[in-house]
């Protein structure tokens, strides 16, 4: 009796403690154990075991919660990696689709811009071959006349030799007289045909060399565009002079879009001074500047925007002679330009801006900005004389000849911005 005693209390202390419900059942914490995976079947417990049973089926529970937490979080970074992959893959189609359409409609405006430039040319060719048509054809028919007259003069010359066998004297001397008056009426007319002939030439040859020039000087094979004013577009020249400068001579050809109250065609300037070289136009004038504002020549009314124009520069130290050459003329010259003074070295030298333009340490300005065409820049170290000047703007091969300073075509001239290089 003692010990079915003893018994009961065990197992009614063992209920207790596990938690059995209301009707008598199994514990909750047990049956969703069992739910769980954690037990598989009930296994009787001793006395001695009851309190290891419990604590091992708690780490148990808990090691399958840690183990299904991992496994969930394996499945999430799968996830994840499959997804971005599929973005990747998604991008890299827009991008590719993305940069075949940007190809394609940039090889579409290069092709309409080409055919558009190309039935340009061939107008302007076909205008030109039309013109040295009309030219031929009215030199043919002067020529032809001129034949003509000369086969009647050799006609009628065979004639009186023939005349003058026959005839007597008086009758030879008074058909001479006629045919010398008839002679001397067809010498006129072929003078004059001559003459017409001689300026259908020379019209002809200005009419090629203005056609030349709308597009580039002749005997220059490449020159500078610059599309537009801005304070980005210019051309840096390097080197500049690397020694000091007791006279000099520039010469450039130049085609002006427009002008405004200063563009700046070249300048050479220094950290001291920005300004130590300038060239300009102001409206139809051109200004030609050494050291300051107050060392300059003008030379007005000598501006196109139609045509190419050469400008040559003169400077020297020594009796501060200074002068501005357009097309192989003299348009302007002064005395005591900055007599004595000496250009320093290791300076800037730039087409189209200024060194310094709108701001303090630096910058540029747009209304100082040169918009146009220009070729055949060269720099010397000496005053040229005139005749090599006029040879540089007359010349064939005006490009050709460099100067010791700056040699275009030798000398590395640098665009920068919207600048381009123009064959």
């Amino acid at each position: 009796m003692t010990f079915l005693a003893l018994l009961l209390c065990a197992l009614s202390c063992l209920c207790s403690a596990q938690g059995y419900d209301d009707n008598g059942d199994f514990p909750i914490s047990f049956i969703n154990a069992i739910d769980n995976g954690l037990l598989e079947e009930e296994v009787p417990l001793t006395e001695c075991q009851k309190e290891r049973t419990r604590w091992d089926k708690v780490f148990t529970m808990l090691e399958n919660s840690q183990m299904k937490e991992n496994m969930l979080l394996q499945s999430i970074d799968e996830i994840i990696r499959v997804e971005l992959q599929s973005v990747r893959a998604e991008m890299l189609q827009f991008v590719s689709t993305f940069a075949n359409t940007c190809a394609n409609t940039i090889e579409r405006s290069m092709s309409l811009i080409t055919s558009h430039m190309d039935k340009t040319l061939s107008t302007h060719n076909e205008q030109s071959k039309w013109s040295d048509v009309a030219h031929r054809s009215k030199l043919g028919k002067m020529l032809e006349e001129i034949l003509l007259t000369s086969a009647n003069m050799s006609r009628r010359l065979d004639n009186l030799a023939a005349e003058c066998k026959c005839n007597s004297a008086g009758d030879q001397q008074t058909d001479l007289l006629k045919d010398i008056k008839s002679l001397i009426t067809k010498d006129d007319k072929a003078n004059s045909l001559l003459l017409e002939l001689q300026q259908s030439r020379s019209e002809i040859r200005v009419a090629y060399e203005r056609m030349e020039r709308r597009f580039l000087p002749a005997g220059c094979e490449m020159g500078l565009l610059f599309p537009s004013r801005s304070p980005r577009i210019y051309a840096s020249v390097h080197p500049a002079p690397e020694s000091t400068l007791h006279e000099f001579t520039t010469c450039i050809w130049v085609k002006v879009a427009d002008t405004l109250d200063k563009t700046i065609v070249f300048s050479y300037g220094t950290k001291r001074n920005p300004y130590e070289i300038q060239f300009f136009f102001s409206h139809q004038s051109a200004v030609f500047i050494v050291g300051t504002d107050e060392n300059k020549v003008v030379a007005e009314n000598v501006t196109s925007t139609t045509e190419w124009a050469h400008f040559c520069n003169t400077w020297s130290s020594q009796d501060g002679a200074a002068s501005i050459w357009v097309n192989g003329e003299q348009k302007a010259e002064s005395s005591e330009v900055a007599h004595g003074y000496i250009i320093p070295d290791k300076g800037i030298l730039q087409l189209g801006q200024e060194k310094n333009g709108c701001c303090v340490g630096g910058g540029f300005d747009e209304t100082l900005s040169f918009s146009g065409k220009m070729t055949g820049f060269n720099f010397w170290d000496r005053e040229l004389e005139a005749d090599e000047i006029i040879q540089l703007a007359e010349g064939p091969d005006s490009c050709s000849i460099r100067g010791n300073v700056v040699g275009w075509g030798v000398t590395q001239v640098q665009p920068h911005g919207g600048a381009q290089y123009i064959f």
